[in-house]
């Protein structure tokens, strides 16, 4: 049993006892775990990678200041349980057996947990150490997930890959009773759906073997590999601007197979007139500048394809190739597969340059609709 002193904390239905903790509780088995994000399976967790450099960072500092006599680690961590703990009011202390409320999830300070336990192990008596601790009691994992984003996403900077995950999630639990009140800002988010169906697509187009993005994206707490070319952050945000806007109609469309598949023949299409050999896998056709350029390109491709109702892999290329011939002599060189070879042309261009290329291969397009349409009078 451990018991501590305590300030009772209340925050609407939110009970908090803000207390401290040594080290040696943190050592404790089943004391806490850490719901990290699996970048397998978007529905499992929340949290952010360890930083292993941030860890050993503190780590340093806490065994140097130390041995020193001058350690301090003022800012508190934020652990929650679904259970509740003892409070006595006459004395202000709480008591909990862990091995029946535990383990607390670090929903906040999880790099302050692993820098102390790492500085314990070199340095035993660091074990005697306090630290501040705010416990939250009788929050569920979808509640607890809720204050991760509120406290990360109002008081310091998470990544957006995780932060765009969480939102996905929230938007299929909309309707859930238990979910706390959220900031404005994430609310709209959370409303909108954006990040949920770009991360439909973005898993979609990553996860299929014969895609060309298989693989290419790093996904939110996913370790970096040599194929990996994006970051989720990158391409859902691109997919929310110019795929999922008004203008695009593919939006026409809410049958969420159908609008992948059309999404993965695009890419084919453009795949087999720039990488038809398919090592260019440092391409920057597969990186952003890539991505936004074709994502941009793309409501004036679909507009043609609609009429017809043919999203077939060779009509989308016959179409880009029919367009490229229009482009002035300018502009020419951003047909050639040269152009977007790691190193070359395409590696150097903004974003103002990418709006205008973009431009001009919309302007080739509706040339070349012009001259295929069949006009009646």
């Amino acid at each position: 049993m451990i018991t501590r002193a305590a300030a009772k904390i209340q925050q609407g239905r939110l009970t908090i006892y803000s207390t401290s903790l040594f080290v040696s509780d943190l050592l404790e088995p089943n004391f806490y775990q850490i719901e990290r994000l699996d970048s397998s399976d978007s529905t499992k967790g929340y949290q952010r990678v360890l930083d292993e450099k941030r860890k050993k960072k503190l780590a340093e500092y806490l065994t140097q200041a130390w041995k020193e006599g001058d350690a301090f680690l003022p800012t508190s961590i934020f652990l929650a349980t679904d259970k509740n703990i003892n409070y006595d009011p006459t004395s202000n202390t709480i008591s909990f057996d862990i091995n029946e409320v535990g383990p607390f999830n670090v929903v906040d300070g999880q790099h302050r947990v692993a820098g102390l336990i790492e500085a314990a192990n070199d340095i035993p008596e660091i074990k005697n150490f306090q630290i501040s601790a705010n416990i939250a009691v009788n929050l569920d994992e979808i509640s607890q997930m809720c204050h991760f984003l509120i406290v990360n996403s109002t008081q310091k900077s998470v990544d957006t890959s995780i932060v765009q995950q969480i939102h996905s999630r929230l938007t299929n639990m909309v309707n859930f009773e238990e979910i706390p009140t959220l900031p404005k800002w994430i609310q709209r988010q959370v409303l909108k759906a954006e990040d949920r169906d770009a991360l439909i697509i973005t898993e979609y187009l990553n996860s299929e073997s014969d895609s060309p993005w298989y693989k290419k994206i790093q996904m939110a707490n996913e370790i970096s590999s040599n194929g990996t070319t994006i970051k989720q952050n990158s391409f859902v945000t691109s997919i929310k601007k110019y795929i999922l806007s008004s203008n695009n109609p593919i939006m026409r469309t809410e049958d969420v197979q159908i609008r992948n598949n059309i999404l993965k023949n695009y890419w084919k299409a453009i795949t087999n007139i720039y990488n038809p050999e398919g090592n260019l896998s440092d391409s920057a056709l597969y990186k952003t500048i890539g991505v936004d350029l074709f994502n941009q390109v793309s409501p004036a491709v679909f507009s043609q394809l609609f009429l017809k109702k043919d999203f077939k892999t060779n009509s989308i290329e016959s179409l880009f190739k029919r367009a490229f011939e229009k482009l002035d002599t300018e502009h020419i060189r951003i047909s050639l597969p040269h152009f977007w070879e790691k190193g070359n042309d395409a590696s150097g261009l903004n974003q103002a340059a990418v709006r205008k290329y973009a431009t001009e291969i919309n302007k080739a397009i509706s040339i070349a609709k012009n001259e295929i349409s069949d006009i009646q009078l």
